[in-house]
């Protein structure tokens, strides 16, 4: 059964608007993640916006505990029911019906719908809600109706606002499973398991504490999906049903290793983990250091510690998520949509946790051996900064030795801490601290960036530093960073690369190897051959590869213009890159484009190429830059001065900061080479252009050659449909040459069983033996078929007392072979062809023996 759909399509049939799951990230700065189904609904139940014409809605919401107050991580794995992502399945009144049809509702769907027993239900109301009480004793017997305070039936959104009472359904797993003291009705067992919570919103509760009734009190209810499910599925634990089981038979077959008593809490973990970084993926959530995007990255290194305690030594996420895909993908698309997506991020991650989790757990049990009642704060704070371990990952290694971190000295290092600044790219920075950066800041100021106008330009050295970001007086034989106190070389930021070129000075030159920001510092990095450089000396600075750069970046701007032409205006930037070879633009668009819109949009940016727009940059306040339509990339901060980058009559007019094309023409032409997907809701075009457009082109014109060489035709489409036709064709007489040479399969019928034994020449084994179950009510089958001096056997069962797998297992050893199987199909192979008719007379008997 599928429970999901059951229950929308039941709250639909009572009239309730089916209303989509809301991203995991709410619009709303109080919540980290979506965290319950009423998220949605807050204003609504709050009256800040008014209530739809459809006053009942129905949802399944994803929702995530994971960070900020409602936080579950820590038990995952350890119990039967937290998980970090779950399904909360709900049906909501605004101002509409009330504790009446929602209670008559809540039972008809647990009773008839998906029929749990009533005797194994159990139901608990506040004290004070008579009400319910009474309603409730139309349903189920009084005895099992329970009443309880505040703490357990009783509902706020906050220290004032709306509230009520509310009632809970409870299931009963049964005496026989459970023996501690708080398996009871109120206690903090698993033996009566909640699943359903009907909130009863009736109240306004005042600053003074009193309740007002509420002129539409609305309902607000919650049934967690998965543990549903277990209950269908009769099991105990979550982990054990068909929303976890699946992905954790998939990591025992990749780990090669069965989950045991001991390290099951490994593989759930894992599935759990799973689950939610792929959802978050799929939904624009990015790995980082704060915020969404850290907690995503705890979550998996979670995971992947289990996983290294089960044996992995490189990543392994990425096998598991085609399973995941094959549970959910069918009802929230994001995940098949974005599925190599996920796969690639997950595998990225992975890959940089591996590279220190080994060094990090070898120091985590060297300090464990030396303690004795609290585990030092100073370790956890260094795996925590030096090896990637968050604080709540050492925590949950600590948990099983009954052990707490010294939290207290944690938090003093956290907070003085100066190895911050680290560059978001490799080898940028990541032995330097902030401190290091602000000492240059405060001892040279500021360096000023000159080339808007300028490539070259006559510069003094103000700073020299080493490899580690140490100062030094002079580099030589060696590569450092040196500190322009003028520059023309451009910072990698704004989505455009760092500029590379070299610093030239008594006839002898340093190759400059990239350019970066820190701490508003413009440094660029230095290969010091036999030269020498030294500090305060004059020297000429040289950009060489800023041309093309600039082409990209000004074909990104013409892009984002004519996205926004083809698409629709809700077109905006999500990201962009530019180098010296291409461009990649991130945006935000819920689909992927068609290729009639891929081509209209490359033949707009080449047309506004071929006009030969003239470009113009101009610094202006903040509001006017608005008011002249300028685009600003969302989320960016920008201040009271910025910088407008224009190409024609307002054709493309935009917030920038980096450098660009004088002109359009000389971009040259515009090829995008490929349209893909990133995550939910945002796509991604690279493109090409200038000397990397004419290499493209060279090469697309060399493959079509090669094409027609090989079909010896200039005609490529008639000579392709002309292939095609021949492999049709040929596919047929194949076709027609087995189902010629196939042997005629002989029946036989025994009681009301059709039996067939038989040698089989040519054809299929598995295919014959699933189309005759299929074709067949109660049919036992055993086909043998001699190739390559080999034998084959395959049999298979069908509403009979034959088992496929012992009736394979008795016959194969007559053939010089071994094999088996599940009890409606089994497959065996063996050598002796001599013995094939002896097989198929014992296997006849066999099935006369035992039918």
């Amino acid at each position: 059964m599928d429970i999901r759909k059951e229950y929308l399509e039941f709250f639909k049939s009572k009239g309730h608007e089916v209303v989509s799951s809301m991203p995991l990230v709410p619009d709303d700065p109080t919540l980290m993640f979506t965290n319950a189904g009423m998220v949605q609904f807050k204003d609504i139940f709050t009256g800040n916006i008014p209530a739809p014409e459809n006053k009942t809605a129905t949802s399944c919401q994803l929702c995530i505990r994971a960070g900020g107050k409602h936080n579950d991580l820590e038990n995952v794995g350890y119990t039967a029911r937290h998980h970090t992502l779950f399904e909360m399945l709900g049906n909501f009144s605004f101002g509409d019906y009330f504790k009446e049809e929602a209670i008559a509702y809540a039972w008809e769907f647990i009773t008839k719908n998906i029929a749990l027993p009533k005797d194994k239900l159990w139901v608990t109301v506040h004290e004070s809600d008579d009400e319910a009480f009474e309603i409730w004793t139309k349903h189920i017997d009084s005895s099992r109706i329970l009443r309880f305070g505040d703490k357990d039936n009783f509902w706020s959104m906050g220290d004032t606002g709306a509230c009520g009472p509310c009632s809970e359904i409870f299931y009963d797993q049964g005496e026989e499973y459970f023996s501690s003291p708080e398996d009871k009705m109120g206690g903090d067992g698993d033996r009566f398991l909640e699943i359903w919570n009907l909130v009863f919103m009736q109240y306004e509760r005042t600053k003074d504490g009193k309740l007002i009734p509420l002129p539409k009190p609305s309902i607000d209810t919650g049934m967690g999906l998965e543990r549903v499910i277990a209950i269908k599925e009769g099991v105990l634990n979550n982990f054990d049903s068909s929303s976890f089981k699946p992905i954790i038979e998939t990591l025992e077959k990749i780990a090669n290793k069965k989950a045991t008593k001991e390290n099951i809490g490994s593989y759930r973990v894992i599935a759990d983990h799973l689950r939610a970084t792929s959802f978050m993926l799929s939904q624009g959530i990015l790995f980082g250091n704060e915020g969404r995007p850290y907690v995503l990255r705890r979550i998996l290194r979670r995971a992947i510690r289990h996983g290294y305690l089960i044996g992995f030594r490189k990543p392994f996420m990425a096998q598991l998520v085609d399973t995941l895909v094959n549970i959910m993908g069918g009802h929230y698309v994001e995940l098949k949509d974005n599925t190599n997506y996920i796969k690639e991020q997950l595998t990225l991650e992975e890959e940089r946790f591996f590279k220190t989790i080994s060094a990090g757990i070898t120091l985590f049990n060297d300090e464990l051996e030396n303690t004795k009642d609290i585990f030092s704060g100073e370790i956890a704070f260094k795996l925590y900064d030096t090896y990637g371990f968050p604080l709540d990952l050492t925590e949950d290694m600590l948990k099983d030795k009954n052990l707490k971190v010294d939290l207290d000295k944690f938090e003093e290092l956290m907070t003085n801490q100066k190895t911050m600044a680290k560059a978001a790219w490799k080898g940028s920075g990541d032995s330097a601290n902030e401190g290091d950066f602000k000492a240059l800041l405060e001892k040279y100021g500021l360096n000023e960036f000159v080339g808007y106008t300028n490539n070259t330009y006559n510069s003094k050295i103000l700073a020299l530093l080493d490899e580690n970001f140490k100062e030094v007086e002079s580099l030589e034989n060696q590569i450092g960073w040196v500190l322009l106190d003028k520059t023309p070389f451009y910072a990698t930021s704004g989505g455009q690369n760092g500029d590379i070129g070299a610093i030239e000075f008594e006839g002898k030159n340093a190759v400059v190897l990239e350019t970066s920001k820190f701490h508003n510092l413009n440094l660029s990095k230095v290969d010091v051959k036999e030269e020498k450089l030294s500090r305060n000396q004059d020297i000429e600075a040289v950009v060489i590869n800023r041309h093309e750069i600039e082409k990209h970046h000004s074909a990104t701007h013409l892009l984002q213009s004519a996205l926004r032409m083809v698409l629709g205006d809700s077109v905006s930037q999500a990201g962009s890159f530019n180098d010296a070879n291409k461009l990649r633009f991130d945006f935000t668009y819920p689909k992927a484009m068609t290729s009639e819109q891929i081509n209209e949009v490359e033949d707009l940016v080449n047309s506004m190429i071929a006009r030969a727009l003239k470009g113009k940059v101009e610094e202006l306040p903040l509001e006017l830059a608005k008011k002249k339509g300028a685009i600003a990339m969302f989320g960016e901060k920008y201040g009271e001065v910025v910088r407008v980058v224009s190409f024609g009559e307002d054709v493309s007019v935009e917030f920038c900061g980096g450098t660009h094309a004088r002109n359009t023409s000389e971009i040259g032409s515009f090829y995008i080479v490929k349209e893909s997907g990133v995550s939910a809701g945002i796509r991604r075009i690279e493109a090409v252009v200038g000397a990397s457009a004419i290499k493209y082109a060279k090469e697309q014109m060399n493959k079509l050659a090669e094409i027609q060489a090989e079909l010896k035709s200039n005609d490529m489409i008639a000579g392709i449909k002309k292939l095609k036709n021949e492999i049709k064709e040929l596919k047929n007489e194949i076709k027609n040459a087995q189902s010629k040479t196939s042997t005629p399969i002989n029946e036989d019928i025994i009681g009301d069983t059709k039996v067939v034994v038989a040698v089989i020449e040519n054809g299929d084994l598995k295919k014959i033996v699933d189309d005759m179950k299929n074709a067949n009510e109660k049919l036992a089958i055993l086909l043998l078929q001699a190739k390559d001096d080999k034998v084959l056997i395959v049999a298979g069962s069908k509403n009979t007392n034959i088992k496929a797998g012992d009736w394979i297992k008795n016959i194969a050893p007559i053939v010089g072979g071994g094999g088996g199987g599940r009890p409606d199909f089994a497959t065996a192979g063996g050598k002796d062809i001599t013995k094939i008719e002896d097989a198929k007379i014992a296997a006849l008997t066999y099935a006369k023996e035992n039918l």
